[in-house]
């Protein structure tokens, strides 16, 4: 029996659906195989990528317009130069982005006035120059070392129409000397920067300042600790803004792990350019009297002489058994300025002609020679030099800055005779005799050469998380600390290995 066929919809609707998606593969492929090998010729980024990069370089060199870069320099030939590099790595990172480059000036070669470096006398300059066309004023050390994209996102988090005091944070953990004891019942709630990180103000802030320094000029008499001092300014004593720590300003080296998050980052290492300088070649005076051949004498002995070649002790009295030099000039209670001349006409007329460097301590000043040595090797003992922490008097009226005595004074020869062929000297026996000699080699034009490695005070006097990234030359002091078990955790030669990781004797946490 013959079965008649017939059209069964379910089959029809089935055999077209298997076309159409055939149609459709087949398609699909033929516009691929059509449109790739175009794809491999060109590799460009698609134009809406292209549009948003663009974009974004635009409005990266907009706002690096908007920041007025300020290096921390000195005049120092070494110092100098290392201000240059700096610079020119700020504007190459500018031209890479391929737009107008920014204001970078190094405030050495910005105004003569001897007070420069304190940068309160400049602001009302910033104010007038910078105040309508910039954003921020941003600072730094010749060592800081700057990711300018990195820095104008951080900063781009801030609104610039507010008074903005940026910067790493430090703080007292105990009142300091240093600080005149400021906020004595609790020192850790006033919070300064960290200048080798870099520190930034918004432009309202720099003009508010500005015009408070026109109406108001400065009063202190002393500069001890510029960074603390400027926040203590901007703070008003709570009228001003606090600073505002900002995490991307870093002192870590930039080769460390945690440098990634990082606008800033700080070369935290001990200068050395070429072969340290020859032991033969410092000559090192300690200023002492009688009273102290008992106590203090010792620890030199104890800790640094045994670094030094060339060494002397000057004293109101003669004692061979140290052995120390009776200079004729009698002891003094406040200031030696008679006893530190009396020195300086002795290494210039009785000392090698070949000794190209003189250091002046006193005998409870605790220092690295070995440490000095390498330093040494960036100055060139042909120019005067007078090298070590430096202070000012009276620089908002015209006064001077000096390297304070405690920490260590470093001369060469040629400061010396320049010095000495002028006609200044003592106003009195006892007069200050940092103080005088940062008078006389201003009076002489001879600029006075900072290093944050010097220190006029115990490591308990800084804080910790400033002292970390540093590899200290001195401190200066014996009260209530071992000084002994001072200088073999920070100061001794094999110490600088504790900054690698190595173990060493003492643990800086106590000291």
């Amino acid at each position: 029996m013959s079965r008649k066929l017939g059209c069964n919809p379910w089959l029809l609707f089935t055999a077209c659906a298997h076309l159409f998606f055939l149609l459709l593969l087949l398609r699909t492929r033929a516009f691929a195989l059509s449109v790739v090998p175009e794809a491999a010729e060109d590799e460009t980024e698609p134009p809406m990528l292209q549009s948003e990069k663009s974009v974004k370089i635009s409005k990266i060199s907009r706002e690096l317009k908007d920041i007025v870069f300020i290096i921390q320099s000195q005049s120092n030939s070494f110092h100098s130069m290392r201000s240059e590099d700096l610079k020119r790595d700020i504007l190459q990172q500018a031209a890479d982005l391929g737009k107008e480059l920014p204001v970078v000036l190094l405030i050495h070669q910005m105004d003569r006035h001897e007070g420069a470096w304190t940068i309160l006398p400049l602001l009302r300059d910033f104010s007038v120059t910078y105040g309508k066309n910039s954003s921020w004023i941003f600072f730094c050390e010749e060592d800081t070392r700057i990711r300018v994209v990195k820095l104008l996102e951080t900063l781009g988090r801030y609104d610039c129409s507010k008074e903005w005091f940026l910067g790493k944070a430090l703080y007292d953990e105990e009142s300091t000397i240093i600080h005149h004891y400021a906020f004595a019942e609790n020192p850790t709630v006033f919070k300064f920067p960290d200048f080798a990180a870099g520190w930034a103000l918004s432009i309202p802030l720099v003009n508010k300042l500005a015009k408070k320094l026109k109406s108001e000029p400065l009063k202190s008499d002393f500069t001890i600790d510029l960074k603390h001092e400027i926040a203590l300014y901007i703070w008003q004593k709570g009228e001003g803004p606090h600073l505002t720590p900002v995490p991307e300003f870093c002192t870590d080296d930039v080769s460390s792990q945690r440098a990634d998050h990082c606008a800033t980052t700080f070369s935290n290492f001990l200068p050395l350019c070429g072969e340290p300088v020859k032991k033969e070649d410092v000559f090192v005076a300690v200023k002492t009297c009688q009273k102290f051949h008992g106590d203090r004498i010792p620890v030199v002995k104890q800790t640094w002489e045994k670094e030094a070649a060339l060494i002397e002790y000057y004293s109101d009295y003669a004692d061979i058994s140290i052995p120390t030099i009776d200079l004729g000039i009698p002891n003094t209670d406040r200031g030696h300025c008679g006893k530190t001349f009396a020195i300086l006409e002795r290494f210039l007329n009785n000392s090698s002609a070949r000794t190209p460097w003189l250091v002046i301590v006193d005998d409870d000043t605790l220092i690295s020679i070995s440490r000095l040595r390498k330093l040494l090797s960036c100055y060139d003992p042909q120019e005067p030099v007078f090298l070590g922490e430096r202070y000012g008097y009276g620089l908002g009226t015209g006064g001077y800055s000096y390297i304070t005595g405690g920490g260590g004074m470093v001369f060469s020869r040629v400061a010396v005779q320049k010095l000495l062929t002028s006609k200044c000297r003592c106003y009195s026996m006892d007069a200050p005799d940092d103080m005088v000699l940062g008078m006389c080699f201003s009076g002489l034009g001879i600029p006075i050469t900072h290093s944050p490695l010097f220190h006029q005070a115990r490591p308990m006097d800084y804080p910790k998380d400033y002292l970390s990234h540093q590899i200290p030359v001195s401190f200066h002091k014996h009260w209530n600390i071992d000084p002994v078990k001072v200088y073999f955790t920070w100061l001794a030669p094999n110490t600088e290995e504790s900054l690698k990781g190595k173990k060493v004797g003492y643990n800086r946490e106590d000291l």
